[in-house]
């Protein structure tokens, strides 16, 4: 965060093509049949092609993804995130890093598909915050573009 190393407050795993890399630099664990089935369905919906996916496990309430914009998975270019809802319905919320009194909240269900396109990374921050309300467990896919 802010380009230093913490601990996530929730689990993570990213998978994705040979030979791939994360935001940290960590190699991408080979697609599982059933992530790579969901890729393709999201690239057909979307035609926009993905080469890996972090998952993302809130466990409960407790766990959450403070205001941030992803960094740049492909260096100098921002690029669109396709993200789906697994589980626990939760709120996802926008500001805008010049104005953070603009602020927006969108209600994430089970099955939904959010995509972020490109701007929205240079412009605007995003989290989903910890909870107060008993919360169930939520996955999180974010299929992004990546270079080798």
């Amino acid at each position: 965060m802010y380009d230093k190393e913490v601990l996530a407050p929730r689990l993570w795993a990213w998978y994705g093509d040979k030979r791939q890399r994360d935001e940290g630099k960590r190699e991408a664990l080979a697609w599982l049949p059933e992530l790579y089935a969901i890729k393709q369905r999201i690239e057909t919906y979307t035609g926009i092609s993905f080469q890996g996916v972090l998952l993302n496990y809130y466990r409960d309430g407790n766990d959450s993804v403070a205001w941030h914009s992803d960094k740049d998975t492909i260096p100098g270019l921002k690029t669109e995130i396709a993200s789906v809802s697994l589980g626990q319905e939760r709120s996802f919320d926008f500001r805008n890093k010049n104005d953070h009194k603009q602020q927006y909240s969108i209600k994430l269900e089970h099955g939904s598909l959010l995509l972020m396109k490109a701007a929205l990374q240079k412009y605007w921050e995003h989290r989903i915050a910890k909870s107060t309300r008993p919360m169930q467990a939520r996955i999180n896919l974010a299929f992004r573009k990546v270079i080798a």
